[in-house]
């Protein structure tokens, strides 16, 4: 039998397109041998050695992946005891009142968010730098790690809790042997989320950068200023790579978690099947 054909599919290749296709024509322009994308003068690897050659960019490049896995790490820890707060909150008014604060960040406008830092380190006296955009990244970073790991701490089975309670267990051994590894697929899903947010943030950085100091997407914005280099289209390239790279390593590190937990399903089950 034939399958009907759906308009949802074509829909969904449509938008695909649309969103892949600008990139795929960056990363072919990339090796194009010419220096503007308005012709094909042929294959060429020269726009990649100048980016290992170009100094400058390579540090703004270890900047930008330093600050973004330190303002992630940080985020995910302050935003993991966060979402424990907030879940273990008795009274539903103030659950909801700190959700309520949590979404307001999340929905906000970077640059309302980069503007009223810079007007806090500008009052208190504090230099614009790598300090500055660390702590402003690992702010707007806290809310998503909020968002990733409540629902998981909402679909954890209180009696958990409880039984390991009834077991002698402390507080600190709760939240390593059976809060944590509950909550964990939570707070990988948040550092992830945290780091590309970091990673491609432009609003915020733009306001609280200083001395020096420049990320990837600040500089790029400036260089576009003075005309787009194909150099920038192979940094792209190379961003596009990382990305994808990201994107693999936490699909398999979550299928490795859930093929894990079916295992211990599958242990926990067979005892009381051979007992009966």
């Amino acid at each position: 039998m034939h399958k009907k054909f759906r308009w949802s599919n074509l829909y969904l290749v449509f938008v695909f397109v649309l969103l892949y296709l600008p990139i795929f024509f960056l990363i072919i322009y990339s090796f194009n041998a010419g220096d503007v994308m308005q012709g094909w003068d042929g294959f060429s690897l020269k726009h990649y050695t100048e980016l290992f050659v170009d100094t400058r960019i390579l540090e703004i490049v270890v900047n930008t992946f330093l600050v973004a896995l330190l303002s992630s790490l940080l985020a995910s820890i302050i935003g993991t005891a966060g979402a424990l707060y907030i879940y273990n909150q008795r009274h539903q008014l103030a659950k909801n009142i700190f959700l309520s604060l949590n979404n307001i960040l999340l929905v906000s406008p970077d640059v309302i968010i980069g503007a009223s830092f810079l007007i806090l380190f500008t009052v208190v006296g504090f230099t614009l730098g790598f300090t500055s955009v660390l702590l402003s990244h690992i702010a707007f970073s806290i809310p998503i790690v909020v968002l990733m790991v409540l629902p998981r701490l909402q679909e954890m089975n209180p009696y958990l809790v409880t039984a390991a309670k009834d077991l002698g267990a402390n507080n600190l051994q709760m939240l390593s042997r059976v809060v944590l590894p509950v909550i964990s697929p939570g707070i990988l899903a948040g550092f992830f989320m945290a780091f590309t947010y970091s990673l491609d943030d432009f609003a915020v950085t733009f306001f609280v950068t200083g001395n020096g100091f420049s990320t990837l997407s600040v500089e790029i914005y400036s260089r576009a200023r003075q005309g787009v280099s194909l150099e920038i289209n192979a940094l792209s390239a190379m961003m596009f790579l990382v990305s994808l790279l990201l994107v693999l390593i936490y699909y398999f590190i979550s299928n490795r978690s859930s093929k894990g937990k079916k295992r211990g399903g599958t242990n926990l089950v067979m005892p009381a099947t051979e007992g009966l």
